[in-house]
């Protein structure tokens, strides 16, 4: 049986779904089409942040020279795995070239412009009857125990200033008072009131469900096994269960686009960025700010009746083994800097793919010389950050619109 959608979203992540649910706003005929069940990848363990004022990309000056340490060490922030990868000897070497200062400040921009977007998008998305996700404009904290982290956070505040943004600096005193389990001894940190937290597993399949009550076919475990296009004939997508054609195919596979793409003869630069995070019991009393344990690079968030502990990156392609090291990192780092952090029952160890491009940025449009192909993939660690905005942005390429925010920058061919 062939189906036939005006739009076929490849991929049951925040990204296909917030693309799902902006088209079916405009009225028009979407499949959504995942290879799992829905929310099964990246966007269910992750720290569930919208922040606009934490945009800073990884890339940047000195980013290479400083964390040259980290890529050997298997418990660090950042690791790469060594593996005999052309694909990851390309991208490193993009990677490279997009540390330095100028196209820091452009990505910082452009991260926050799709953050602030998709804020506003979430405020309005939390106001549908029945459509519950947790949504809290508590504001995030970021914990520093170093004077040098403190110094860091200042040249990332100067650019938050630039931007119009606003923070505030909390002495050790102020962190033990807006949050008791961290340790008196951190030399300071800051308050950025304006972001926000979501329970990121809820708010994908709860529009999931909305999306289905409005018409939407929503189709978990239909796995994509081929893409034929040509220039005049609607795409067709074979999958495990039956084919699709479709005017318009928008893949939103994640760290998994790259493996859809190059049947068609496409080379997308996205690295899988493998996280993980520990999802506890809430001890009684915790606040509702998520917390950045900043040199560790972890993040800490209260989710209702869960806190969620999690972070790293490590590059080592599609594969999901669980790296034990890394994951007691998490745990330790948590300890380190929450030693009033009362101890409580583990309710899930979780790991993702993270989509990474070399500069940060995500890769929302189609490819040059495509019809019927869309892109939207390459989020990193800010999927749900900057997940409506780009569902918007698909949307409205989609139907012609004008964007709302200017594309090019995140047109697949930049590289």
């Amino acid at each position: 049986m062939t189906q036939n959608p005006d739009v076929l979203v490849v991929g049951g992540g925040v990204i296909g779904v917030c693309t799902a649910y902006a088209l079916q706003e405009r009225g028009v005929s979407t499949t959504l089409v995942e290879r799992g069940e829905i929310c099964a990848g990246a966007s269910h363990g992750n720290g569930g942040w919208i922040f606009p004022s934490e945009s800073s990309p990884i890339p940047g000056p000195g980013v290479i020279r400083e964390s040259l340490p980290w890529l050997i060490d298997p418990e660090s922030p950042l690791y790469i795995r060594p593996r005999p990868s052309l694909s990851l000897l390309r991208w490193m070497w993009k990677f490279r070239a997009a540390c330095n200062e100028t196209d820091m400040r452009r990505s910082y921009r452009l991260r926050r412009a799709l953050s602030l977007a998709s804020l506003e998008l979430y405020e309005k998305l939390a106001a549908i009857d029945g459509l519950e996700f947790g949504f809290k404009r508590e504001g995030l904290i970021i914990a520093c125990r170093t004077r040098k982290a403190m110094t860091e956070a200042e040249q990332d505040l100067r650019l938050l200033e630039a931007e119009g943004g606003s923070a505030k600096w909390l002495s050790a005193d102020e962190l033990c008072q807006r949050n008791r389990s961290l340790s008196p001894n951190l030399a300071g940190g800051i308050e950025l009131p304006a972001d926000a937290h979501i329970t990121p597993g809820d708010f994908v399949r709860n529009l999931a469900v909305e999306l289905e009550r409005r018409g939407v076919s929503i189709r978990p475990n239909t796995e994509v096994l081929d893409i034929e296009w040509s220039r005049r004939a609607p795409v067709r997508v074979r999958t495990t269960r039956g084919d699709f054609t479709a005017s318009e195919v928008v893949l939103a596979a994640g760290a998994w686009t790259p493996e859809l793409s190059r049947s068609l003869g496409l080379r997308v630069p996205v690295q899988a960025a493998k996280g993980y995070s520990i999802s506890v019991e809430r001890p009684e009393d915790y606040p509702e700010t998520p917390v950045m344990l900043a040199e560790a690079k972890v993040f800490v968030t209260p989710m209702g009746a869960m806190l969620r502990m999690g972070g790293t990156l490590e590059l080592a392609g599609l594969d999901l083994r669980i790296n034990r090291r890394r994951l007691d990192a998490v745990a330790r780092a948590t300890r380190t800097y929450m030693p009033g952090l009362a101890p409580t029952p583990t309710i899930e160890i979780w790991r993702g793919l993270r989509p990474l491009t070399p500069d940060d940025l995500p890769i929302i449009g189609r490819p040059r010389g495509t019809a019927g192909l869309i892109l939207a993939t390459g989020h990193g660690m800010s999927g749900i950050s900057q997940g409506p905005m780009t569902g918007e942005l698909i949307a409205q390429i989609v139907t012609g619109e004008k964007p709302s925010l200017d594309i090019a920058p995140f047109s697949p061919d930049r590289f």
